[in-house]
């Protein structure tokens, strides 16, 4: 039987969410203790366990037919690889950043000057861009220290929260992208494995349209009713169904949870009560 191959991060934290969205999908994956290979008993699919790094390679050469991967690690070295699906999980932002005791006005101080980083050819599309030159010096490995031992005056490198950077006596200068994990597609993928990709594509929008959203039951007067359907955005329309007082009724809706707050806000002032928000496990249009 034919099987979608997927890469995934090794190990860490890109490696965790990978395995919870494909086990979200409702796919198990027997995966034991040290595994660099592994298959799901109720789905077509292989699991490949690869460095970061290596899987942009692998999808080029069609050993792997997709991969979960951070946009970054493409925009460094797979700008010819297609994205199939943004998955909206490990976010981060590749930004430059100096010594906070380093007075900082523009992209122009970099001139001349040496950047440390894992990503150089982010580093010089993004400077050459900006009509700057400078001198990279390229580490595999934490960059942070470069400017504490005189090896840098400037890092470039991924930020998440930011402590990193705080610790290393470093400040952020300039975001030079902002990344997510996405699923990437080998341009070698065959006609059959392309099938197997749009049965895992509906799995995977399902999940992330459940996981931006928050399913919302609350009672409202009946003559109030009109003014707070008009707040809800819903899938197609809300559901309405009588209650045993006379004069209620239950309201049923769907809210993305970005502008969930916002929303409840709304319809507690225009007369709903007793709001329930539940979390939906998928959401298949």
């Amino acid at each position: 039987m034919t099987k979608i191959r997927i890469a995934i991060q090794k190990s860490g934290r890109l490696n965790e969410e990978s395995l919870q969205i494909l086990k979200d999908c409702g796919i198990s994956i027997d995966n034991g203790k040290d595994q660099l290979k592994a298959s799901s008993r109720n789905f077509p699919i292989e699991v490949f366990y690869l460095r970061n790094g290596d899987i942009p390679q692998y999808l080029r050469d069609g050993v792997v037919d997709i991969a979960i991967i951070g946009e970054n690690v493409l925009i460094e070295k797979g700008e010819d690889i297609s994205i199939a699906e943004k998955l909206g999980f490990s976010k981060c932002k590749v930004s430059l950043a100096v010594p906070k005791s380093v007075k900082y006005n523009s992209v122009q101080d970099f001139e001349g000057k040496r950047i440390a980083t894992s990503y150089p050819n982010t580093v010089i599309n993004y400077l050459k861009e900006k009509g700057v030159n400078a001198d990279l010096h390229i580490i595999n490995g934490s960059v942070e220290i470069a400017p504490n031992i005189g090896l840098a005056d400037a890092i470039c490198d991924i930020v998440s929260s930011g402590s990193t950077l705080f610790k290393n006596n470093l400040k952020e200068v300039e975001v030079m992208l902002t990344s997510e994990a996405v699923l990437a597609v080998s341009p070698k993928i065959n006609s059959e494995r392309k099938e197997l990709l749009k049965k895992l594509q509906f799995r995977i929008q399902s999940v992330l349209r459940a996981r931006g959203s928050k399913y919302v039951l609350l009672n409202a007067p009946n003559e109030k009713l009109d003014a707070i359907i008009k707040l809800l955005p819903g899938m197609r329309s809300p559901t309405v169904l009588p209650l045993a007082d006379e004069g209620w009724s239950s309201v049923h809706t769907v809210i993305n949870k970005d502008k969930f707050w916002e929303v409840i806000d709304e319809l507690k002032k225009a007369g709903a009560e007793g709001i329930l928000v539940c979390p939906i496990e998928k959401m298949v249009l």
